[in-house]
């Protein structure tokens, strides 16, 4: 039954299986899902610290989160995580840390894939790791872009204020 439920979560969280959302045959998905914690938040919670071990993935599946991560000392504000976003993969990917303090802006609902069903599911396909990276990347692009085009108009503003 607590499977069942996970499976229908995920499913909500972005209309996709496990095993859809991350593009792997349907026994990792399920293996996935069948290993997946559904955590609830309220607004101002934080979900982990950066710096934190990373416990897995998280996919958001309801509510509006708020990343914040640190830059030569200076707080710095990142996008924030909405429903259907999948989570830390820098982390699973990488070092193991977080690279930013999540903290749950409103009521949010998330389902953490934990770390040591990732590791199964890259041994068992471990094609989901290069998937997982190429999403990585189209992440860390987005961002790039996005900084890039917001850097003209913060700069037009600063000017225009002085």
């Amino acid at each position: 039954m607590q499977q069942e439920s996970r499976t229908r979560q995920m499913k909500a969280a972005h209309g996709l299986s496990a095993a859809e959302l991350l593009d792997c045959p349907v026994p990792v998905g399920l293996m996935l899902s069948g290993s997946a914690q559904s955590l609830q938040y309220c607004a101002g919670d934080v979900v982990f610290h950066r710096s934190m071990s990373c416990l897995g993935l998280y996919l958001v599946v309801s509510g509006r989160l708020l990343r914040q991560a640190e830059w030569d000392h200076t707080p710095v504000e990142l996008a924030p995580a909405r429903s259907g976003e999948l989570l830390e993969l820098a982390a699973v990917l990488g070092d193991g840390q977080h690279h930013f303090t999540l903290t749950a802006q409103t009521a949010a609902s998330v389902l953490l894939l934990p770390m040591e069903a990732v590791s199964r599911a890259f041994q068992i396909y471990s094609p989901l790791r290069m998937k997982l990276l190429e999403e990585l990347a189209r992440e860390v692009s987005r961002a790039y872009y996005n900084c890039n085009l917001c850097r003209p108009l913060r700069l037009q503003r600063a000017k225009s204020a002085a």
